[in-house]
C-alpha cells in the first residue's frame, strides 16, 4: 500500500506538469521557445526532484555519510566546473546500494550507488561516470524526451522514483512485484537513445579531459561492465539498462582516446580511504576484519595507509578496540595528515566510551581542519552526549553563520534546546531542519506545537509567526499531492 501511494502521489505531480506544458505544433514538438526548456521547465524539474529526493532522504538505501557525500560532492563539482554548464546548481547524494549504477534526477540531482564506488579501480574511472551523467544533464536529454514523449514521461519518471525507493527486502509480494514492474517500465522507457549515449559520451569525455582526469578510464570502465555483461546474462549491471552499452560507443570512445598523450593519474587519498571505508561495511565484522589483515599481510592494497584504515574501521565494527587502537598508532606514523584519519581518530574514542578524550581529539582537529563536516558533527555530538548543551549551541551558531542552510546543525541544535528544556526553540530548531529538507508539512507543524510550547518572548513569537507564514505561502505555491 505504501509503494501503491507513492506512486499516484508522483503520478498526480507529473500529470500537474504533463498539463503545463505548452501545446505541440503539427510536427508533435512544443509551437514556442526552446522544446527541451519550455516542455520541462527549470522550475518545474527542481520541484519535481525536491520531491523526489524528499522522499528518497526517507528511505534506508539514502546514505548521508558526511564524509561520503562531501566527496562525491567534491569530486562532482570538480567535473561541474569544467562542463558547459558550470553556473547550475547540482547536488550529488549516495544510495547505499551494492548494484553499479548512477542516476539522474530532474533539477540537478545526481545519485551514486556505493557499489559503483566499489567497482571502480581508479578515481578517473568513478570520475568517468559521474562525466557521463553531466553530459546527459548538460544536454537536457532528460527533457528532450519530455518534449517529445509527454504521455510515457510521465508513469515513467513515475516508475523511477518508486524503483529508487523499493526496498529489496520487502516481504510484501504484492509491492515487490509492483516495484519490480514499475521498474521495468522506467528502465525501457528512460533508456536514453543512442544518439543521446554517444552525446553523453563526447560530452563528458571533454569534461573528464579538462578536469584532469585519464580519459582512457571511461571506455576501460565501460568495456569492463560490457564483459560482466556477457559473462553474466542474467545480471547485468543495473547502469546498463538504462545506459545501453555497445561495442560501436567504447570503440568511438578508444578511438576519441588513442591520439591523447598518455597521463598517469594518482588517486586522490580520500578516494582509497572512502572506498577502504565502504569495504569496511561488507560482510560481518570478523570477515572484513580478516580480509583487510590478509590483504595487508600479503601486501595486496592499492594504498597502504587506506588499507588500514579499513582495517581499523573493521575492528571498530568489531568492537576490537585495543587491536584498533595499535593499529591507528601505525596509519598515524605512515599516512599524510587527513581530516578522515582525524575523524576516525575520534571516532574510535568516542566508541570506546572515552567522550572526554573524543572532545580534545575533535577540539585539536578541528584546528587543522575547520570546515571538515564530519569532524564538527561528531564535535558537536561528543559535546551533547557529554551534557554540554552551552558548547554545541556556540559551535553550531558559528557553522550555521556559513552554512545556513545545513538540515544537520539544525537538528543538532534542535537536541541542545530539548537539552536545556527550552521547547519552543527545539520545535522552531526542527522546522528549519524539515525546511531545509523540503518538508514543508513537517516543518509548519514543529512551528506550530513550538507557538503552543507556552513559552518564548513576544519577538521569538513574531519571528515564528512570520517564519510560519512564508512556509505555508510556500507550501501553497507548490502543494503536495
Amino acid at each position: 500500500m505504501k509503494h501503491y501511494l507513492s506512486i499516484m502521489k508522483y503520478l498526480h505531480l507529473l500529470a500537474a506538469l504533463a498539463l503545463a506544458m505548452p501545446s505541440a505544433g503539427a510536427d508533435g514538438l512544443p509551437s514556442l521557445g526552446d522544446a527541451s526548456q519550455s516542455a520541462f521547465s527549470p522550475q518545474q524539474q527542481r520541484q519535481l526532484g525536491n520531491e523526489i529526493m524528499r522522499e528518497i532522504r526517507n528511505s534506508r538505501h539514502y546514505d548521508d555519510d558526511p564524509e561520503l557525500t562531501d566527496y562525491i560532492n567534491h569530486l562532482g563539482y570538480r567535473l561541474v566546473a569544467h562542463s558547459p554548464e558550470n553556473t547550475a546548481h547540482y547536488h550529488f547524494f549516495i544510495v547505499n546500494d551494492h548494484t553499479i549504477n548512477a542516476f539522474a534526477l530532474p533539477g540537478g540531482y545526481i545519485g551514486v550507488h556505493t557499489g559503483l564506488i566499489l567497482a571502480t579501480q581508479n578515481e578517473s574511472e568513478l570520475a568517468s561516470v559521474l562525466a557521463h551523467e553531466l553530459g546527459h544533464e548538460v544536454q537536457h536529454h532528460m527533457s528532450r524526451m519530455a518534449a517529445h514523449q509527454k504521455r510515457l514521461m510521465i508513469p515513467a519518471l513515475a516508475a523511477l522514483a518508486v524503483a529508487i525507493l523499493a526496498s529489496r527486502t520487502n516481504t510484501q509480494v504484492s509491492d515487490a512485484a509492483l516495484a519490480a514492474a514499475q521498474a521495468g517500465t522506467a528502465q525501457s522507457t528512460l533508456s536514453f537513445s543512442r544518439h543521446d549515449e554517444e552525446e553523453a559520451d563526447r560530452v563528458g569525455l571533454q569534461i573528464l579531459i579538462k578536469s584532469g582526469f585519464d580519459p582512457r578510464a571511461m571506455p576501460a570502465f565501460f568495456r569492463r561492465l560490457l564483459k560482466k555483461t556477457r559473462l553474466y546474462e542474467n545480471d547485468a549491471p543495473v547502469y546498463l539498462r538504462t545506459h545501453p552499452l555497445t561495442t560501436q560507443r567504447i570503440a568511438d570512445l578508444e578511438n576519441r582516446v588513442a591520439g591523447l598523450p598518455y597521463r598517469q593519474v594518482p588517486d586522490s587519498l580520500m578516494f582509497q580511504l572512502m572506498r577502504a571505508k565502504l569495504r569496511a561495511t561488507q560482510g560481518t565484522p570478523q570477515t572484513a576484519v580478516q580480509t583487510f589483515e590478509n590483504n595487508l599481510r600479503e601486501q595486496k592494497y592499492a594504498n597502504e595507509a587506506a588499507e588500514r584504515y579499513g582495517l581499523i574501521q573493521a575492528l571498530m565494527r568489531a568492537r576490537a578496540f585495543p587491536k584498533a587502537n595499535r593499529q591507528l598508532a601505525l596509519l598515524l606514523k605512515q599516512a599524510p595528515a587527513s581530516p578522515a584519519i582525524d575523524t576516525l581518530a575520534a571516532q574510535l574514542k568516542t566508541a570506546e566510551g572515552q567522550r572526554k578524550d573524543a572532545i580534545a581529539e575533535y577540539r585539536a582537529a578541528l584546528q587543522d581542519f575547520p570546515g571538515y563536516r564530519a569532524l564538527y558533527y561528531g564535535y558537536i555530538d561528543a559535546l551533547l552526549q557529554n551534557k554540554n548543551s552551552a558548547a554545541a549551541l556556540k559551535t553550531i551558531a558559528s557553522k550555521l553563520a556559513n552554512h545556513p542552510g545545513d538540515y544537520w546543525l539544525y537538528e543538532f541544535q534542535a537536541h541542545a534546546y530539548a537539552q536545556q528544556g527550552d521547547n519552543l526553540l527545539r520545535h522552531q530548531a526542527m522546522a528549519e531542519a524539515y525546511a531545509h529538507l523540503n518538508n514543508l508539512p513537517a516543518a509548519i507543524e514543529q512551528l506550530q506545537l513550538a507557538l503552543k510550547s507556552g513559552g518564548g518572548t513576544f519577538y521569538q513569537l513574531t519571528a515564528i509567526e512570520a517564519r510560519l507564514k512564508t512556509l505555508r505561502a510556500q507550501s501553497a505555491a507548490n502543494p503536495t499531492p
